[in-house]
């Protein structure tokens, strides 16, 4: 996938293309359905499919107090994108110049002129242009006039529920701890990334060693609790079962900041420090614990290694050892 950073990036070669616009933070279920539809309008129009988001969330810049924090780094909305099949991603800075922009100078300047878009895929509440003076009404008027579609995706509710598919659905679940439902709400495993830095290697100590994750993550870390999951090695693609620890250790009160530590089962002498990992979060164990003795820390550790062995066994190979190669 082509990753855009300013519409002038965008070759005069590049060729027409269907557009989705959108935040599209944490690339979830609902934003999953829209891209299939721009997929399926693309090969219909013979086009190139392009999502166009944004550095920041808009409100950072219109109304910081009402801001929620991103569920997802812009480098891994990104990577999350190019999961999706599309051919690029136009990542556009919201800044107060692109605030001031009128709806119709958007509308030209990105859609028409840099993108030649053929289609273009919003939500129902969609907002563009200087004050959010632009609907999608006004871009359908748009695209009358220069050539080019509207598509009006209405929103995706959950199989069973009456709450539609939202970011900020995800936000709560993560919460809770409900990791379960937040994965069916984003349509893959909750999911952090980073690089493996050294710790205070207690878990090597109390002989259950830890690949810890920084200090600086993806806000999709969950409640803090106990997890059975995985670890994948983007290092060597190879793909482990672990019991992931989430929060800041109460039993010894020395941790200032939440933090991931991930053990890989049934490898002690695992060396993953300066390795690229994703840690997916699959079954809650238990909530976060402070114990009054190591030796009742141990025994709870021993027994979250063996409840997570036996579920992720329970999930079939991809919850083993595996190879990317």
């Amino acid at each position: 996938m082509i990753v855009f950073r300013d519409p002038a990036e965008i070759p005069v070669d590049f060729g027409r293309t269907v557009a989705a616009i959108g935040k599209f933070d944490g690339v979830h279920a609902g934003h999953r359905a829209v891209f299939r539809t721009a997929l399926a309008d693309a090969a219909a129009l013979d086009a190139k499919t392009v999502a166009v988001t944004f550095d920041r969330n808009p409100l950072r810049v219109l109304r910081p107090d009402r801001c929620p924090d991103d569920l997802v780094s812009i480098e891994r909305k990104i990577e999350l994108l190019s999961d999706c099949g599309l051919d690029a991603v136009l990542v556009l800075t919201f800044d107060e110049e692109l605030a001031q922009r009128s709806a119709e100078d958007f509308a030209r300047s990105i859609l028409v002129e840099a993108l030649r878009v053929s289609a273009v895929l919003v939500g129902s509440d969609f907002r563009f242009g200087r004050g959010g003076a632009g609907t999608p009404a006004l871009l359908a008027e748009l695209g009358a006039r220069w050539d080019f579609t509207v598509d009006v995706i209405e929103d995706v509710f959950l199989e069973g529920t009456d709450r539609r598919v939202s970011s900020s659905w995800v936000r709560e679940l993560l919460a809770a701890g409900d990791i379960s439902l937040a994965s069916t709400v984003l349509g893959r495993p909750v999911s952090v990334r980073g690089e493996v830095v050294r710790g205070l290697q207690r878990g090597r100590e109390l002989g259950f060693p830890t690949a810890n994750l920084p200090h600086v993550l993806d806000e999709m870390v969950p409640a803090d609790g106990v997890y059975a999951g995985r670890l994948i090695d983007h290092t060597t693609g190879i793909t482990y079962p672990a019991a992931v620890s989430v929060g800041t250790n109460p039993t010894f009160d020395d941790v200032p900041e939440r933090q991931v530590e991930a053990h890989v089962i049934d490898a002690p002498d695992l060396d993953l420090y300066g390795h690229d990992v994703t840690v997916e979060f699959l079954h809650r164990l238990r909530g976060m614990v402070a114990f009054d003795d190591l030796d009742a820390l141990m025994a709870a550790m021993a027994a979250d290694v063996a409840q997570a062995r036996t579920l992720l066994a329970a999930e079939g190979p991809g919850a083993h050892v595996t190879s990317a190669s």
